[in-house]
């Protein structure tokens, strides 16, 4: 959508402070550990953009909460398993070769909308180490949050993800749908532990040097979220409003992964 478009479809502009406001309505609380997926183009034309939605945020938190979002890099990913595009057989070792090695201060995000772009290098933030499926965090929780991810399970329990599921953490998708809903992949763990594997690999800082590190992650299945999303729903274990334009809702993280884990195993497992 455009600019012009977003402003078009906004009766009046939503800024920090209007935004701050209906996430309290929503329900978000000073205080909350609230993991944010957001698609910023559905909130509506923001006065001050990007900046003044992770400031809102903040401020619904409050200095006692803790601010998480996805800061994933699927552009360090390897190039042979690229679909969207796919790249020449010839260009892939070109490419493995010449990948600059993931930094969390530099390596920008890929996909995640503006306001995660922002908030990975927002002051004080915090990165987890994972070269393509990484998070960031800010506030009294993030070092513990962000500590630990294994090249081979970046969604798993040792994880980000499993420190928020532990934490009574809570959910937000800001506009964002459930395909979005990075904590339906623990979901995924929890009911198949024999997903299968994917040969990946990155470029990495090894003992000081760029090295391509091979290693193997689970396969998942996000078209199947947005139907699980909508069974939570039904369940009433999701709170539904409206942050500025934007249609988002509200969960807690523990009560989620737990009932969508016992959704897949009803629904049987997508691979043979």
């Amino acid at each position: 959508m455009t600019e012009h478009a977003i402003v078009t479809a906004t009766a009046e502009p939503r800024t920090q402070h209007s935004l701050a406001g209906d996430l309290r309505l929503l329900g978000v609380m000073p205080g909350d550990t609230l993991l944010v997926h957001c698609a910023m183009s559905a909130l509506g034309w923001v006065a001050g953009g990007a900046e003044a939605v992770v400031r809102a945020l903040l401020d619904a938190v409050t200095d006692t909460g803790t601010l998480v979002m996805p800061a994933q890099s699927s552009q360090l990913s390897d190039p042979a398993n690229w679909r969207a595009p796919a790249v020449p057989q010839n260009w892939v070792e070109i490419i493995r070769a010449s990948q600059p090695p993931f930094d969390p201060r530099t390596t920008p995000t890929r996909d995640m909308g503006a306001v995660a772009e922002l908030f990975r290098s927002w002051p004080g933030a915090r990165r987890s180490l994972h070269p393509t499926c990484s998070f960031a965090a800010l506030g009294p929780d993030a070092e513990r949050i962000t500590a630990r991810q294994s090249l081979g399970e970046p969604f798993g329990d040792d994880g980000p993800l499993g420190v928020l599921h532990r934490s009574a953490a809570r959910i937000l998708l800001l506009g964002a749908g459930f395909d979005a809903c990075t904590a339906l992949h623990l979901s995924e763990l929890k009911a198949w532990p024999a997903l299968p594997r994917i040969a990946e690999g990155s470029a990495m800082t090894v003992d000081g040097q760029r090295r391509w590190v091979r290693f193997e992650v689970a396969a998942g299945y996000p078209d199947d979220f947005p139907e699980i999303g909508q069974a939570l729903l039904r369940q009433g274990l999701v709170r539904a409003g409206r942050v500025g334009s934007a249609t988002c809702h509200l969960m807690s993280m523990p009560d989620i992964v737990d009932a969508a884990a016992g959704l897949m195993v009803e629904q049987g497992a997508p691979f043979g």
